[in-house]
């Protein structure tokens, strides 16, 4: 059902208003002395943040549009929403889009910058053809056997896209397939893919996110329409899911990638959890089992195959409380809200400790100190 935004947004005001206070003011933090590491600075970043600009950092959102309207500008000042994913409804021409994402920044008005996203993985997942030159396949690169060239294509990726004022990008895909979204259906060779696109997008700065942990290889259905459960057992799925994570895991600065995780579930770990609302899988297996340290994203929490089952508040909090650092919500206000408002009322109310809503702010801020800009 399509909601009024403008609308339902100004509605919620008074739920905020009473739960946090007014809207935080926005101080940017000074400069950091020339002797502070970056988790000193990470540290004293955190602690001058209120609990609603804490939580805002854990959300990233889609907006409409082509420029930062009420609505975003609301979402942003009110909530503090850390990050914005842009897909082809935002994005007319380079021009439009350079001014768009500069806006957006300067418009934010927040301690850190925000993080700007884009799907761009080749193939037929791009955005921006018009002006963004599109990678190719990664199936094509995987088949070309040319790590070099498979380099050097996320490096111009990321040049690209950093040139348009994006600071993520939600690839590669490190899940092992025939498909042609992903490398190859040989792990070891998507192993080697995965890494040398990771070299690429480290050449340029440019935050990186593997997607889609566990791993959707085998998966049949389209978690944007429904869910559906990988039937293999933990061996399989450390013997070949798992391989190109875990290769990234081992040889990789946790600041410089984040992780998606995937609607799908996966009885060997969890019976009844999806993967991004599962904690066997985000805790137990990602964070200790495999010793990830960087951030956790959900796969779009507005997808059919967890959207039609979770409420939005219920979505947020489950998600965190699993193990996520950032709540990814790409369509519609009201539902973003909803996740935001349930986190917050979570937090206030001792249901998430603000020890664990701190642990996920300060690997978020480390990872915009360390890549993103103003």
């Amino acid at each position: 059902m399509k909601w009024k935004g403008t609308l339902f947004v100004l509605a919620m005001l008074a739920c905020v208003l009473l739960a946090a206070g007014c809207g935080a003011e926005h101080h940017a933090v000074a400069p950091a002395p020339p002797d502070q590491t970056l988790d000193e600075r990470a540290d004293a970043i955190v602690a001058a943040m209120s609990d609603t600009e804490k939580v805002g950092q854990m959300v990233m959102i889609g907006i409409r549009g082509e420029e930062a309207d009420e609505d975003s500008l609301y979402m942003l000042h009110q909530f503090h929403i850390g990050g914005v994913l842009l897909f082809d409804r935002n994005l007319r021409s380079a021009k439009q889009t350079q001014k768009f994402t500069r806006d957006l920044q300067a418009d934010a008005e927040q301690k850190v910058p925000l993080f700007i996203g884009i799907d761009e993985e080749g193939g037929r997942v791009v955005r921006g053809t018009a002006f963004i030159p599109a990678p190719p396949a990664q199936q094509q690169l995987g088949m070309s056997g040319d790590l070099a060239h498979t380099e050097d294509s996320a490096s111009r990726t990321a040049e690209a896209l950093k040139d348009l004022g994006f600071n993520v990008n939600f690839a590669p895909v490190a899940d092992v397939s025939t498909e042609p979204r992903s490398f190859a259906s040989d792990p070891n060779v998507a192993a080697k893919c995965v890494l040398a696109a990771a070299r690429g997008y480290e050449a340029q700065h440019m935050v990186y996110v593997l997607k889609h942990f566990p791993g959707i290889g085998r998966g049949t259905v389209d978690s944007h329409e429904e869910g559906s459960a990988i039937p293999a057992t933990a061996e399989e799925l450390a013997a070949r899911d798992l391989v190109p994570f875990h290769a990234v895991i081992d040889a990789k600065r946790a600041e410089d990638y984040m992780i998606l995780v995937s609607h799908l579930r996966y009885p060997a770990y969890d019976a009844d959890d999806p993967a991004s609302l599962s904690k066997a899988i985000q805790t137990d297996l990602l964070r200790e089992q495999l010793g990830y340290r960087g951030l956790i994203v959900t796969d779009d929490v507005e997808m059919g195959a967890i959207a039609r089952h979770y409420a939005p508040r219920e979505i947020g909090v489950r998600a965190v409380e699993a193990g996520a650092d950032i709540v990814l919500s790409c369509q519609e206000i009201p539902f973003q809200t909803e996740v935001y408002l349930g986190l917050l009322d979570a937090v206030q109310s001792g249901a998430i400790p603000m020890e664990r809503i701190d642990e996920s702010v300060r690997r978020i801020v480390k990872a915009k100190l360390t890549h993103a800009e103003f």
